[in-house]
């Protein structure tokens, strides 16, 4: 049988390591891992004998479990987690049988393996962010006073600089990274029962002890290395929805930088490269800004998948039907989609190519009226702000009619007697606090 999904369709994670980390195989063995965790915590709490935890534990190899069999069977329960379940038992020495799932739901196993997922994975996640943040530092100090054309609207407004751009959009970045690693930090294990009462592993308890199934939440938490859940949250999201919220505003943040290098690397534009860019079948002569498509491509996408994470949180009763089940593919999604993003962020901050020529010469595309704000400003405090405004409409009109600068349209005007005009109006010297600004984002770590 050939492979049922190699991202044929989805390059933005295709090879990626976060779409390995995300694959049938590591969910495989990640609910694998929380099987043998559970069995070694019921070993350390003496509620199974000591030779069942490492015993489960040498069973829980995914390579010795067929992933497409567990798939297809998975229907008739409407999760993998049951026929795993009777795979893994049949694997074991028959007396510590007994000692496989005991106590535990499906939801338990699967919720804690996707939040192991997901752990592993924005492991790797965060080190795509720090490579990007620190490529973005570069540049930022580099290009701290690089002049360029600030755009509101699609059209010029002030100018700026390119290091304050590069500084914000690694402000975006360090944000995404923070909100990433407080998630990480905090996803918790699952453990439960069937409704969330514990009720089974105290009854298998000496003594028929609930005290023990307490005591057992931290250990398996221990065990499986995730945090330990105040509560069972079966039907109590919150931990998904977090997840959704930090990867959602993680794709947001770098689909601004990519649609900042979008419009930038523009043919018309080209104040900025992506490295060598990539190639197009029909036009030989197109250097595709290909890394920035992608990461805008999984920004567009991301916030649709977290809408069903969000929407899980209705999850009636207990325990829900469709609610839980709805998550699976849209947290793989998620995750697969910021994956990638991160990687191809980096790569594109690590290569981009500023060209600081085309952006001089755009800011003078408009014969310095990109400082007619300066101008004004200079001209209100000598006419009022009435008559500054109107000054620069009759100039901005010669300008239109006669062709010509804002400096030579505007001498001869009593307003700007003694003022040198090729200063006033030269947009280089008008870029305001952006220095600043960009060394004081730089300070962030």
């Amino acid at each position: 049988m050939h492979e049922s999904d190699a991202g044929l369709l989805a390059p933005g994670r295709a090879g990626s390591p976060a779409e390995t980390a995300t694959g049938d195989h590591a969910f495989l063995q990640a609910m694998l891992d929380a099987e043998a965790a559970l069995t070694r915590a019921q070993s350390a709490c003496g509620l199974a004998p000591a030779e069942a935890g490492p015993a489960v534990t040498g069973a829980a190899d995914a390579e010795r479990f067929d992933v497409r069999d567990l798939a297809l069977r998975a229907r008739s329960g409407g999760n993998p987690v049951i026929p795993l379940v009777a795979d893994l038992s049949a694997a074991v020495d028959p007396d510590m049988r007994p000692y496989v799932h005991r106590g535990a739901t499906s939801q338990d196993i699967l919720d804690t393996a996707a939040m192991l997922v997901a752990y592993r994975t924005l492991a790797v996640v965060l080190g795509d962010l720090g490579r990007t943040a620190d490529a973005l530092e570069r540049l930022s100090a580099e290009h701290r006073d690089t002049p360029m054309p600030g755009r509101t609207l699609t059209q010029h407004a002030v100018p700026t600089t390119f290091g304050l751009k590069a500084a914000g959009w690694r402000s975006l970045v360090l944000d995404a990274r923070d909100r990433l690693r407080t998630v990480r930090e905090s996803l918790p294990a699952q453990l439960g029962g069937a409704a969330g009462t514990l009720a089974a592993f105290g009854a298998f308890a000496p003594g028929g002890r609930d005290d023990a199934a307490l005591r057992l939440v931290t250990a398996y938490a221990r065990e499986v290395g995730l945090a330990a859940p105040l509560l069972p949250w079966h039907a109590l999201r919150t931990p998904v929805a977090d997840l959704a919220g930090a990867l959602a505003f993680t794709a947001g943040a770098l689909g601004k930088a990519a649609g900042d290098v979008l419009t930038l690397s523009r043919t018309e534009v080209a104040e900025l490269a992506e490295g060598e860019g990539g190639g197009s079948s029909a036009m030989p002569h197109k250097a595709n800004p290909v890394r920035a498509t992608l990461i805008a491509a999984a920004a567009r996408r991301a916030p649709g998948a977290a809408a069903t994470l969000y929407g899980s949180l209705v999850a009636e009763d207990e325990r829900p039907a469709g609610a839980w089940h709805a998550e699976w593919e849209p947290l793989r999604e998620l995750l697969r989609l910021v994956g990638g993003a991160a990687r191809d962020a980096a790569g594109l901050a690590e290569d981009l190519t500023v060209l600081p020529q085309a952006m001089r010469a755009h800011l003078d595309l408009t014969g310095g009226l990109i400082t007619s704000e300066r101008v004004a400003a200079v001209a209100a405090v000598r006419v009022g702000r009435a008559r500054a405004k109107e000054m620069l409409a009759e100039a901005a009109g010669r300008m239109r009619d006669e062709g010509g600068t804002l400096a030579e349209a505007l001498a001869g005007e009593p307003a700007f007697a003694g003022v040198d005009l090729g200063e006033l109006t030269d947009p280089v010297r008008y870029t305001g606090c952006a220095g600043p600004l960009t060394d004081r984002a730089l300070e962030r770590r």
